[in-house]
């Protein structure tokens, strides 16, 4: 499974993004395609999350603010991220599991919020 980010850019405090994960390769073996963060200093977390079944998740720190959305079978899943803040600048990567439980992961795409 091949992932590519895109959409990534710097937007002042309370705007919006958009990313797109775009994935390729056996895509009718992901199981959910995720949205993971990577802040300077911090651990990477994962923040938002939707499955096959279309179901989603999301960490505390975006809930409310953040929308993920796609088809995992058709390989694109976007991030809409709005009221954006300072606090969510850094490196977003999208993750996908497969039914055997193997992770993969993009290049990432560098998220920058000016106060």
């Amino acid at each position: 499974v091949q992932l590519v980010e895109s959409g990534g850019g710097l937007v002042q405090a309370g705007g919006s993004l958009t990313l797109t994960c775009s994935a390729s390769g056996m895509l009718l073996a992901i199981a959910s395609i995720s949205w993971d963060r990577q802040v300077p200093g911090k651990e990477r977390e994962m923040i938002a999350g939707i499955n096959t079944g279309g179901s989603t998740a999301y960490s505390d720190s975006v809930k409310g603010r953040f929308t993920i959305s796609g088809d995992t079978t058709n390989g694109t899943v976007w991030l809409k991220m709005n009221n954006l803040e300072p606090g969510d600048s850094g490196v977003y990567y999208c993750s996908a599991r497969t039914i055997r439980s193997d992770d993969y992961w993009g290049h990432g795409t560098q998220v920058t919020v000016s106060a």
